[in-house]
């Protein structure tokens, strides 16, 4: 077998007890890794509306083919769960050794089960799993850094995906983190933390065979040397930060809660200023050739600083001072909460503050307005911990918050399905409002590429039309190959045809037969999964959509001043992705594609 072991490692918590279930060829073929294997593993492993903190949830860590070889940017993971933040499927990816090393341990996938009697640390290896209590790291405030130091000592020669204490209190936006990354968006953190997991760590020597090892160096040094191209150049001279002075130019930055898509203080946060006043270095992922990672000098120390932390704790909340959004990220960070949801959550609770909706209630805070940059870093401590009546609310997500606070709340808050938005502004890039509103994971650039499309120069930004859409599914499919080899988004500008690019390093590895059209199926296969599940868990068309500020309230200024959604056209685009998808008006998917792809997740271990 190449590429793969052809097993997962299920693990139940609650008894502690290990099986490792078959994966079966045809599996392999069909979903390949990643994504699409976490997915169909989550899938057998629960039942149809359970709980996503409830004992009866599941935590799959999923591995893929490419993890391990050569080939750049492959030193990924991706978990897969129920996401507690919006009830729909989440998958998360991270780069870190965690990542190679828990392959190492001879599974495609580790699938958690089950809860813990007690706090407890739990440690992979060829030889299966055993749970350590660790009451002593559990409910102390310690930072995620501090744990994972302690960890290493502890537990010498293991990598560990650990949770801070914002996961320990349930923050619905929690993220897990491995070797300073974070799997950030959906909640994973929350889901580890409901089964009594601190941390899991890995430790292992299995490799897997390459089936042409000569071909498949060929190729890895092929992309790497195209990975050093100008596709990648702003990644390496900036970093993602480098996108918001660009999107403030295109008035498409989103600004003190989606108001607005330009900032006045966009200057001092932007990536040109910080370079020159507070660089302090790049890094790059495990078996990365690109080195996005940037860091920035700030009283705290050094921070790791990208496009969507800084958008999220700065203009979204209309902060201009660059020590305070740095100070924000590295709180972040340090206590496991996903950047953009808690950027989004507090934006829109300083506009409920300045709307004066929150008076009179418990969760009052009149110094909690746009521009607030201490009181924000105050919140966030609040999030992480419930410790206020505002902290607990707010760590429940915009949607849950607004529902609770009421009147015009649930027009404002800045989410699809639950999940808050990123830094792409609606009204601004409209084929991406498409694409946030249809994601299975909700208002996410991560698995919808959209915004390519707005971009590019063969669409309207401000009234797409149906090649618009065809754009949109493109980009979309794309987003999950990569989710499925598991290969950094930053690197899909090298390729001309990712599917006729990536079909010959597959098959280097697995020896088995694989054409592009090969890879375009099983991208098209994951999208109709993920949208399974979610069927399954509930989904409705009605979840499909934006909040109403973006269809009622227009852009104030700049290149983007009186721009708002159209409903019509919008229900129209919405169709016609329908349509495109092979789906019925109300985006179901057909009884026989439903029933094949059950039968694929009946099937997953025979």
């Amino acid at each position: 077998m190449r590429g793969a072991f052809g097993r997962y490692l299920r693990v139940d918590l609650a008894t502690g007890e290990t099986t490792r279930p078959n994966l079966g060829p045809e599996v392999r073929a069909a979903l390949v890794g990643g994504v699409g294997l976490g997915t169909a593993i989550l899938a057998h492993e629960t039942s149809p509306g359970f709980d996503p903190l409830g004992p009866e949830a599941a935590l799959v860590f999923a591995f893929s083919p490419f993890v391990g070889t050569s080939i750049t940017t492959s030193a990924k993971l991706a978990l897969v769960a129920k996401s507690p933040l919006t009830g729909r499927l989440s998958d998360a990816l991270s780069s870190s050794d965690f990542a190679i090393v828990g392959k190492r341990t001879g599974h495609d996938a580790i699938a958690l089960v089950g809860r813990t009697a007690e706090p407890s640390v739990l440690l992979v290896t060829e030889d299966g799993a055993k749970l350590h209590p660790c009451p002593d790291l559990w409910g102390d405030g310690a930072t995620i850094d501090a744990v994972d130091a302690t960890l290493r000592e502890r537990f010498p020669g293991h990598h560990f995906a650990a949770i801070g204490p914002a996961a320990e209190h349930g923050v619905r936006f929690a993220c897990v983190a491995n070797g300073g990354r974070h799997a950030g968006r959906g909640g994973l953190g929350a889901v580890m933390g409901s089964m009594g997991l601190k941390a899991i760590g890995v430790r292992g020597r299995a490799r897997t065979q390459t089936a042409d090892p000569a071909r498949l160096v060929a190729l890895s040094k092929d992309w790497a040397t195209r990975s050093l191209g100008p596709e990648t150049a702003k990644y390496r001279r900036l970093g993602t930060v480098a996108n918001l002075a660009a999107f403030n130019r295109l008035a498409a930055l989103p600004t003190r809660n989606f108001t607005a898509s330009t900032f006045d203080g966009a200057e001092a946060l932007s990536g040109e200023t910080l370079q020159r006043t507070r660089a302090e270095g790049r890094s790059a992922c495990r078996n990365c050739t690109i080195g996005c990672e940037h860091f920035f000098r700030s009283r705290r120390g050094k921070v790791k600083l990208e496009y969507e932390n800084l958008f999220a704790l700065g203009p979204l909340c209309g902060i201009d001072d660059p020590e305070i959004t740095l100070a924000a990220s590295r709180t972040c960070d340090e206590l496991g909460l996903d950047t953009i949801s808690a950027g989004g959550t507090i934006a829109f609770a300083m506009e409920c503050s300045e709307r004066g909706l929150l008076d009179g209630t418990p969760y009052a805070r009149p110094e909690l307005r746009f521009g607030a940059g201490e009181v924000m870093l105050e919140v966030l401590g609040e999030i992480a911990f419930r410790r206020t009546p505002l902290g607990d609310l707010l760590a429940e997500g915009s949607r849950r918050a607004a529902e609770r606070i009421g009147g015009p709340a649930p027009d404002f808050a800045p989410h699809v399905k639950g999940l808050e938005l990123p830094g792409y502004s609606p009204r601004a890039l409209q084929t991406m409002a498409l694409g946030l509103s249809v994601s299975h994971r909700g208002a996410d650039h991560n698995k919808s590429g959209a915004y390519e499309v707005d971009f590019s120069a063969e669409a309207d930004r401000f009234a797409p039309d149906e090649a618009a859409v065809r754009g949109a599914i493109e980009a979309e499919d794309r987003a999950a190959l990569l989710d499925v080899l598991i290969l950094c988004k930053f690197l899909r500008g090298i390729f001309t045809d990712v599917y006729a690019e990536t079909a010959p390093a597959l098959e280097a590895i697995t020896g088995r037969s694989t054409r592009p059209d090969d890879l375009r199926a099983v991208a098209a296969r994951v999208v109709r999964l993920r949208r399974w599940f979610n069927e399954r868990e509930g989904w409705t068309l009605d979840e499909d959509t934006l909040p109403a500020r973006f269809f009622d309230e227009p852009l104030p200024s700049g290149a983007a001043a009186g721009a708002k959604l159209d409903r019509e056209r919008f229900t129209a685009l919405r169709a016609a992705y329908l349509d495109a998808r092979g789906l019925g008006a109300r985006g179901f998917l057909s009884a026989q594609a439903a029933s094949e792809l059950a039968d694929l997740v009946d099937d997953l271990s025979r």
